[in-house]
């Protein structure tokens, strides 16, 4: 079948380790399904994989893809949940010591069929399109889950997005908007944070500027760029919650400003199967869609992967089948 894959581990160049070509038909496993691809969308994930970072070096070749929505055999239109736990755990999923996203043990969405445990496979709402769904399973359940479960935001609260175009960032910023919190965001140009307008953010800011207030909480995928100025911008007893760092780790961690105004820096990683399927109906109930910058055919990820390198998103990067 068709794929996208890492040949191997490449860390100071990954786009050398990235092939488009024929990768073998996948076997399906008792309890599993297999899935028709129909579109999947990209991850910073993607391009750690890439490197070699969260996958061991005898997992390669590794069909590369997160996420990803399809049609099972029997024609349903399904949505793809990433996170695959033991199935005799019980609780929340991302908590499991034995967890793994697809690309890191099991080969991934980029192709033309991928297979996952069958409570993986949640049925596609009627008013998403495959690519808008394919944006759900990473980029749109993480934000859910640093927004409604870990934040503890109210309403009428403001929240400050740091960073304004990235998959991550454009949903934090819908579903703030939807659920009545303010929503400020950072970009560092002035096309960024056009975007986040539109999105519905109330203001946006340069990078790194002074905010007219102190805010409620931030949210975090950004790291070392980023850390001092969300520190500095909390009102005491505010919240940092942080899903990723994808300018490296900080390299001071405020100490003093932490204990002193006695704030709380929370992490937060993807969400579970029951937090999918609340996302969906939120976005069902209001009419959110995924801000899609850029969609092309599977066959020309290569394009999609350079613009995620560059940093030149405008939303999520979803590619079809």
């Amino acid at each position: 079948m068709f794929a996208v894959y890492a040949a191997e581990p490449s860390p100071q160049d990954p786009l050398a380790a990235l092939r488009v070509g024929d990768r073998p038909d996948p076997e399906v496993p008792a309890g599993w399904v297999r899935v028709g691809v129909k579109a999947a969308s990209l991850n910073m994930h993607d391009l750690w994989t890439l490197r070699g970072v969260g996958i061991k070096a005898d997992k390669f070749p590794m069909i590369l893809g997160c996420d990803g929505a399809g049609v099972l055999d029997d024609g349903t239109e399904v949505v793809l949940h990433s996170v695959i736990g033991d199935p005799n755990w019980t609780g929340d999923e991302t908590l499991d010591p034995g967890r793994t996203l697809l690309t890191e043990k099991y080969q991934g969405t980029f192709a033309d069929y991928v297979v996952v445990p069958a409570r993986n496979a949640l049925k596609k709402p009627e008013g998403l399109s495959f690519e808008e769904a394919a944006c759900m399973g990473t980029a749109w359940l993480t934000a859910y889950r640093m927004l409604f479960v870990k934040s503890g935001l109210r309403p009428g609260q403001t929240m400050l997005v740091q960073g304004a175009s990235g998959g991550v960032a454009t949903a934090l910023i819908q579903l703030g908007r939807a659920a009545g919190y303010r929503v400020w965001v950072t970009g560092r140009s002035e096309e960024k944070r056009a975007l986040a307008e539109q999105l519905g953010a109330h203001a946006t800011f340069e990078s790194g500027a002074r905010l007219p207030d102190r805010v409620d909480a931030v949210f975090e995928t950004v790291g070392k760029a980023t850390w001092s100025h969300s520190m500095k911008a909390l009102k005491p007893g505010g919240i940092v919650v942080i899903s990723g760092a994808t300018s490296g780790d900080a390299t001071a961690a405020e100490l003093q400003r932490l204990f002193f105004l006695q704030l709380r820096v929370v992490g937060s990683t993807m969400g579970t199967r029951e937090e999918l399927g609340d996302l969906l109906a939120f976005c069902a109930l209001n009419g959110l869609r995924p801000q899609i910058g850029t969609t092309l055919p599977m066959d020309q990820a290569e394009q999609g992967f350079k613009a995620m390198l560059d940093g030149e998103t405008a939303g999520k990067i979803v590619f079809t089948r």
